[in-house]
């Protein structure tokens, strides 16, 4: 009888109970990231193959969103377990400062993992549309970012920084990264800002498909914000990465860092972070703005918020903390 009952084919309400119960046993990570044309959405895919091919238990889903700031709210209201955001966006989440609208004081709960590429400000224009600099701007048709990405808030503040507002542009539109590049080579807008690693594929569009160039953006005015704010500096974007540009292009910019919450569990973190760390070789072949990531730096730089637990125990098991 009990050999009988042990070999019979298991009925649909066992398999049923076996498929909850494996639903049940693994977790899953979600992390937003930013527009399909843009390099967080591929960071966080980058993160998500190695956690699914080296972590049992767990699996892992990069999604799209408007990017940091989208990625701030909603970590910090459980919709997402994992965001990646830029080091500005994160240290005025940390201090409850700047134009976090969302923020109702600051993200007492956010937590760091380790931080990714560096982001210069990047100012593509029309080659034929006069637009040499920031400074000339105005009275130009400009994209100026989606609501509630990184870009947009950052072009925020450069403009308040100038005394600008959208009246100064002939138009100020608002499409996302994958959208823009488009509109430049339609010639509906003349110039497209992005916050964003190199190289990229949406500028990489606009300097190949339409022959646009990539404007300098320092002066006073860019002088004051990189001396007033920890996560700003100068930065060069090189030359030779994009078809026509061949000759470096200063601007300055920030980090993208990848951030959690303390109500995510430390062993989740922790292996998520060994997941990318163990086995950083691989993780810097999956795009080429990652290939030159150091621990020592991921550890370090652009890091406001104070590292999650599960990162911290990590870090100090391979001697980095």
């Amino acid at each position: 009888m009990r050999h009988a009952y042990t070999t019979r084919a298991p009925t649909l309400l066992t398999l049923l109970l076996l498929a909850s119960f494996t639903a049940a046993a693994e977790q899953q990570i979600i992390i937003g990231t930013g527009s399909e044309a843009g390099v967080y959405y591929h960071a966080g895919r980058a993160i998500c193959r190695l956690v699914n091919t080296k972590v049992e238990g767990i699996s892992c889903k990069a999604v799209s969103t408007p990017g940091s700031l989208h990625n701030l709210s909603n970590v910090r209201n459980g919709a997402l377990d994992v965001g990646i955001v830029q080091s500005d966006w994160q240290y005025h989440a940390v201090k409850g400062t700047g134009p976090v609208e969302f923020m109702d004081g600051s993200f007492d709960n956010l937590r760091a993992l380790f931080s990714l590429h560096g982001e210069p400000f990047t100012l593509v224009v029309g080659r034929d549309s006069g637009i040499r600099r920031l400074e000339d701007l105005k009275g130009h048709r400009v994209n100026i970012g989606n609501p509630g990405s990184g870009q947009r808030a950052t072009m925020e503040v450069v403009m308040k920084a100038l005394g600008w507002t959208k009246k100064n542009f002939l138009l100020a539109t608002e499409l996302n990264a994958a959208e823009q590049s488009l509109a430049l080579c339609l010639d509906r807008i003349e110039a497209m800002v992005y916050t964003v690693g190199h190289p990229n594929a949406s500028v990489s569009k606009a300097t190949g498909l339409c022959d646009a160039i990539i404007a300098t953006v320092n002066g006073p005015v860019i002088d004051k914000l990189v001396a007033d704010n920890p996560y700003y500096a100068y930065t060069t974007i090189p030359g030779g990465i994009y078809p026509g540009i061949s000759e470096p292009v200063r601007t300055f910019g920030v980090m993208a860092t990848v951030v959690s919450s303390s109500d995510v569990p430390a062993e989740t973190i922790y292996k998520l972070v060994e997941a990318v760390f163990a086995n950083l070789d691989q993780f810097r072949k999956l795009h080429p703005v990652l290939g030159a990531l150091a621990p020592e730096g991921m550890t370090r730089d652009g890091i406001t918020a104070p590292l999650h637990e599960g990162a911290q125990n990590y870090f100090r098991s391979i001697g980095l903390r």
